[in-house]
């Protein structure tokens, strides 16, 4: 499909007898949100990681901006890695390096900017996730797990990315600092034009910033929509999934905002 950056045909998953992913097609539309939830052992991250072409699948197809990842010329295949972004679950900052060098990394690998180049790059990038300049020359160890995120991410749209994967980007956070990553995340989202794959379970991270949501369950996709088409389903796994209190209260806040929008749209002529 023209507006997929991302294609997954008849994929499947398998180690050994065991069958992960079972005949999976999925397309990632260019400028959504698309987050993928499933229980433990559903093979979200394995899912993510072969968008990644870091695993490749048994069987089947996954192109990204209409490359296949696992076949086709290394050096292709390189200059596309150039064209995503990565936010690992723990933020994965290499802990000999410095902020600004973690940062800078993959603008050095490039061998085409010079150092003023790069310095000015990089304090941008770190200026766009709120992080002051006096933190450039501080090691992750001196970081606050919301400074590690925000850097993570520094160095994840450091290349200018058009497509940008997030690992539960919201783990480990309190649910201020929470708030805050995720308000971030969407301003970025909208001023970069971003298309964006979220591996979550948090709920208010899914509600807040899903234009769409993939259920993994039960060896495939068993469902794709928005939160509300998702969390009217009947499977098993999404009952519980949005059965407790934290899920109604999503629920309950989506449907508010869905009112709000509704109520401010004008209304067509003639009605009461």
């Amino acid at each position: 499909m023209a507006d997929c950056i991302i294609e997954i045909e008849h994929l499947w998953t398998q180690f050994g007898s065991q069958v992960v992913h079972r005949d999976l097609n999925l397309c990632v539309r260019r400028g959504e949100v698309l987050s993928l939830v499933g229980g433990s052992g559903s093979g979200k991250t394995t899912l993510l990681r072969q968008m990644l072409g870091l695993e490749r699948p048994a069987k089947g197809v996954v192109r990204v901006f209409g490359q296949s990842l696992h076949d086709g010329d290394p050096e292709v295949l390189r200059q596309l890695r150039n064209r995503w972004g990565v936010l690992f679950q723990e933020g994965a900052l290499f802990s000999a390096l410095s902020v600004f060098d973690n940062v800078a990394l993959s603008l050095r690998e490039l061998k085409t900017l010079d150092e003023d180049i790069i310095h000015d790059l990089v304090m941008l990038k770190l200026e766009m996730v709120g992080i002051e300049p006096h933190h450039a020359t501080k090691m992750p160890a001196e970081l606050s797990g919301g400074m590690v995120k925000r850097i993570a991410l520094a160095r994840a749209l450091a290349m200018e990315p058009e497509l940008l994967f997030l690992d539960e980007p919201t783990a480990g956070l309190d649910p201020d600092r929470s708030e805050s990553f995720v308000r971030l995340i969407a301003d970025l989202k909208r001023e970069l034009d971003l298309t964006v794959v979220m591996v979550t379970h948090d709920l208010d991270t899914l509600v807040a910033l899903s234009d769409r949501v993939a259920v993994l369950a039960d060896q495939q996709l068993i469902a794709i929509g928005t939160v509300l088409e998702i969390a009217g389903q009947t499977h098993k796994f999404i009952c519980n999934f949005f059965q407790g209190e934290r899920g109604q209260r999503a629920l309950e806040a989506i449907k508010d905002l869905v009112g709000e929008i509704n109520a401010q749209r004008p209304q067509p002529r003639g009605a009461a």
